[in-house]
């Protein structure tokens, strides 16, 4: 059994078995963890977002199509880069899905070295992807710890306001604002303002 760790999860939808089939062979013969759907439906069903992984579909599928299926990830925000298979009639159509952010397309019959450093690639800005998306997280639930009128003062902290301008825009004392700057430092784990404005403007960018 090999003890090399899997290199990335690849999610193979498609409706033709044949297809899933070689792509499944070839990919986990290249170290990849591989899971096969014969539908957008039932990826959709058991996609867990939490995997470093890409999707590989085909562009025209019964019931769902490859093309539905991304718009209904980008729906989700779901950070899972996508290559589509087309057929010879479908470049126009697959331009457009690159428009809306699919990373690839590749043509049947495929080049088994192209599909694989394409796999490769995708996973690659899956990783990146998968980093950022767990900071954005970790910024979330440390910004959902604090009160309303918390979030007010961090918001003016951050615009580069003085305790004295932040006392008078909401009409409290200068005490008022130091004691909930130093709750703002210690729910957010800050020591500085530095510290502080990394996390507040980390999750200013994440919501970009």
């Amino acid at each position: 059994m090999s003890l090399i760790p899997k290199k990335g999860t690849v999610y193979v939808v498609d409706d033709d078995e044949a297809v899933r089939d070689s792509l499944q062979w070839l990919l986990e013969g290249k170290d990849y963890r591989v899971r096969c759907f014969d539908s957008a439906e039932s990826f959709l069903a058991r996609y867990d977002p939490r995997e470093v992984a890409c999707l590989v579909v085909d562009i025209r599928m019964a019931g769902m199509s490859g093309l539905e299926l991304q718009d209904r990830l980008i729906e989700r925000k779901s950070p899972l880069p996508i290559v589509f298979i087309t057929g010879h009639g479908d470049v126009p159509m697959a331009v457009n899905t690159m428009k809306k952010g699919a990373h690839d397309f590749i043509q049947k019959p495929f080049n088994e070295e192209a599909l694989v450093n394409l796999v490769e690639r995708m996973l690659d800005v899956a990783r990146q992807s998968f980093a950022g998306h767990q900071q954005a997280a970790s910024r979330e639930a440390l910004l959902a710890k604090l009160t309303g009128r918390e979030a007010q003062v961090l918001e003016r902290i951050v615009a580069g306001r003085l305790n004295k301008q932040i006392a008078d825009d909401l009409g409290i004392s200068i005490k008022t604002v130091e004691a909930h700057r130093a709750n703002i430092m210690e729910k957010l784990g800050a020591n500085t303002v530095a510290d502080l404005l990394k996390i507040a403007l980390g999750q200013a960018a994440a919501k970009a």
